[in-house]
């Protein structure tokens, strides 16, 4: 088990690696649209890249969910397969948001023999995502709210 400040080290260290390994600007939060965003996460049991959609508009956040969801086989047939879409999505803070997101279980950060498989499955899923969003930008940006 590690101490708190032994975890934080090894996240950064885990983050800085993968950082030199892939070195690109990602588009993460740098989407053009209010709260909507690609994450990369990972704790001791998987990783995930996310696109999380915490627009506080209830109305505007379900708009671009369905966009993405009317791209669903687009993207899973062009992209990116395995994709879980989850229009309600409670964080722990106690927020909903939706969320669009592929897992690898079974690696974790506190484990180096993991770092290389998690660092391509990163690499591999966010440029699958990344390629459909700016492929497909306009059309998800294009929402009609009341």
């Amino acid at each position: 088990m590690y101490s708190k400040e032994e975890t934080q080290r090894l996240k950064r260290e885990f983050w800085i690696e993968f950082a030199q390994k892939y070195p690109r600007k990602w588009v993460l939060y740098d989407t053009k649209i209010k709260d909507f965003s690609f994450k990369f996460y990972v704790d001791n049991k998987k990783a995930q890249v996310l696109i999380d959609i915490e627009h506080r508009n209830d109305e505007k956040r379900i708009a671009y969910f369905e966009k993405l969801e009317a791209l669903k086989n687009i993207l899973e047939d062009e992209f990116i397969k395995d994709l879980v879409f989850e229009k309600e999505h409670t964080l722990e803070s106690g927020k909903t948001i939706s969320r669009i997101w592929v897992e690898k279980l079974g690696v974790g950060v506190s484990n180096r023999k993991y770092w290389d498989e998690i660092f391509e499955f990163y690499n591999d899923k966010m440029n699958a995502l990344e390629s459909f969003y700016l492929e497909y930008d306009s059309f998800i940006k294009d929402i009609e709210v009341l």
